[in-house]
């Protein structure tokens, strides 16, 4: 999916707009002597940027307006480093809004809907984008935030939830207590948007089970607006990305390689309307894959396949790279297992050597030191490592109501 003329035209222009601003990227360009696009060519030779960048833009070295034009700012839920701070415009917020109405429209849900809205608000983009979008569409807003479980259940059946807004692991929690107080006949919920983090099939399926409604997939990004820049169609997997706002790429983590359509890669987004912090080939570190070809919807946005992971999300034991998602489709593979689970990585001085832990839930009908077994054998024959694992019973594990960590690296 080669970039366009129209988008070439808007990235020349997001280019001279950024020169003019004399912001971080401004120095960048000039030194590389980058004063606009006018072929493919010209776009593939300019310097991919990540999150490193703009923590050494911090705080607001990226800002292409003046200081009167930006009306928010946004930051990274990130814990690691300076946090990453983003400048909107109020044109930049109300195209937020515009592609997370899209989002909705596609997932079927219309002014009719009440969408019960508990990610959270503040710094972070979640909430007020789900919200922004629920407005534009001109659906009831129920903005709860996160926590506080016996209120988000009593305002659910209260007030007639019919759309839940959440990451997947607060998704789970209620959906557990839902199935646990009984209460799955009065809640009137039909669909759920979840983004945040990537989740397992197991933990979709679950999901979907035990509240009774379709879900769908939101993507995003702080840097990038945040949530709502996509989303998949009814009984697809595939997500939209609305290329009259972004231009999207998928590279080699390893080389930079532009990769053609249908090869998995790291994906890189240009915003090409952006005005308080526009971006250039942002490398975002996400695992996916342009899906080639036309939806069946008979939408002609550019579709990314399932979020597979992150490049910086791997994790090396005994010389063997790893990803969660790995560990996912292993632990989908054992009849019983849930979707939580939790890895330990440490360093045997005795021994010299690493040892990794996996933690992992079972359902009470299946029997543990089994489970077990079955788990060490599917990592052996697979990925070539043998953990030690211990199998608890469902709940056991701690359940989060923002982003989930399952990887504990205890090494130096």
């Amino acid at each position: 999916m080669k970039i366009n003329e129209k988008q070439l035209e808007l990235v020349d222009r997001q280019i001279k707009r950024i020169l003019e601003s004399g912001n971080y990227y401004s120095e960048k360009y000039k030194a590389l002597g980058i004063d606009g696009v006018k072929t493919a060519e010209d776009f593939e030779k300019i310097p991919f940027t990540d999150k490193a960048d703009l923590r050494n833009a911090y705080p607001l070295g990226i800002q292409a307006v003046p200081e009167e034009k930006v009306v928010r700012i946004h930051s990274s839920s990130g814990t690691t480093g300076k946090p990453v701070i983003i400048p909107y415009t109020a044109k930049d917020v109300d195209d937020w809004a515009t592609m997370f109405a899209r989002c909705y429209e596609i997932a079927g849900i219309t002014a009719k809907d009440r969408i019960h809205i508990t990610p959270g608000y503040g710094l972070w983009t979640a909430g007020i984008g789900f919200q922004a979008g629920c407005e534009k569409l001109g659906a009831m807003a129920i903005p709860m935030g996160p926590g506080n479980t016996e209120k988000q259940l009593q305002m659910m059946i209260d007030l007639k939830s019919t759309v839940i807004c959440a990451t997947s692991s607060y998704a789970l929690l209620l959906a557990e207590e839902i199935n646990k107080r009984g209460l799955k006949d009065k809640i009137c919920l039909k669909k759920g948007v979840i983004g945040s983090e990537r989740w397992s099939d197991a933990k979709r399926n679950y999901i979907a089970k035990e509240l009774g409604i379709e879900l769908y997939d939101i993507y995003g990004l702080t840097e990038i607006y945040g949530p709502g820049i996509g989303v998949n169609c009814p009984g697809e997997t595939g997500m939209h990305i609305f290329d009259d706002y972004l231009y999207t790429e998928i590279i080699d983590p390893v080389t930079g390689e532009v990769l053609p359509d249908g090869e998995e890669g790291e994906i890189v987004i240009t915003t090409l309307v952006k005005e308080g912090a526009p971006l250039i080939r942002f490398r975002t570190h996400d695992l996916s894959r342009i899906i080639p070809g036309e939806c069946k919807c008979g939408r002609t946005y550019p579709r990314l396949d399932t979020i597979r992971g992150r490049s910086d999300d791997m994790f090396k034991v005994h010389g063997v790279n790893m990803f969660p998602s790995q560990v996912e489709e292993i632990l989908g593979m054992v009849d019983g297992v849930s979707s939580e689970y939790k890895i330990d990585i440490a360093h045997d001085e005795n021994k010299n050597r690493d040892i990794i832990m996996l933690t992992a839930e079972a359902e009470g009908r299946v029997d543990f030191d089994k489970t077990a077994e079955e788990i060490k054998g599917l990592f052996k024959s697979r990925m070539n490592v043998t953990p030690k694992v211990a199998i608890v019973a469902v709940g056991t594990l701690p359940r989060s109501e923002k982003k989930t960590q399952r990887v504990f690296d205890h090494r130096d």
